[in-house]
């Protein structure tokens, strides 16, 4: 376990020293969630990391259960100016509580939604395959209605290009790690990266 947090407390301080290069004003970009924009999705990641289980339930008694509700609060309870934002992230970095979920959901919430901060941005993050190749695994058997990715991907064959991983059979989809990670999870910018005889099914799938 302190390995996955170990992972996770890296990636966190590598996004607040790229946002620590970016000007409030372009906080409002709009990010790769849609009806999110960059701000919206920091402030997810500092609610994230200040949840306990304890507050996590507490938070969806609050929102009668609806977990789009409980996001959205915790994202009203955090958003703000970036000055003040950075310094709220940067007093959670070294956390290691969140919600009931497997660990290494974390890695999930911290690849992915640190994509849908950069590449808005126009940039791309740099992270070990250790977390990306972790996070896919668990997305790829997670059903969609527990954040995961398992209906996009039964019966299919996900290879990495860039590294020694490979999911499943089936027709193949293949291309870079990370573009894997992104595009399983919804996000339709990386499947260009993407090629091979599943690449059609996965596409007819997320869209």
């Amino acid at each position: 376990m302190s390995d996955v947090w170990q992972l996770v407390h890296a990636e966190r301080r590598a996004l607040i020293a790229f946002l620590e290069g970016v000007d409030d004003a372009r906080w409002d970009t709009p990010s790769l969630c849609p009806g999110w924009r960059v701000r919206d999705v920091v402030a997810h990641q500092i609610s994230t990391a200040d949840t306990t289980r304890l507050g996590f339930v507490r938070g969806m008694i609050l929102a009668r259960f609806d977990f789009d509700r409980d996001n959205q609060n915790g994202i009203d309870r955090e958003i703000g100016p970036a000055p003040r934002m950075l310094d709220r992230f940067r007093a959670l970095v070294d956390r290691t509580s969140g919600p009931p979920a497997p660990l290494d959901t974390r890695l999930v919430e911290v690849v992915v939604h640190g994509e849908d901060i950069r590449r808005p941005l126009g940039s791309v993050g740099d992270y070990p395959v250790e977390a990306v190749e972790r996070a896919l695994r668990l997305q790829a058997r997670t059903g969609k209605g527990m954040g995961g990715a398992k209906e996009h991907v039964v019966g299919l064959r996900l290879r990495a290009t860039d590294a020694d991983v490979t999911i499943g059979d089936g027709p193949e989809v293949a291309g870079p790690l990370l573009a894997l990670l992104l595009a399983v999870s919804g996000r339709t910018v990386a499947l260009p990266e993407l090629a091979g005889a599943g690449l059609a099914t996965l596409s007819e799938r997320l869209g």
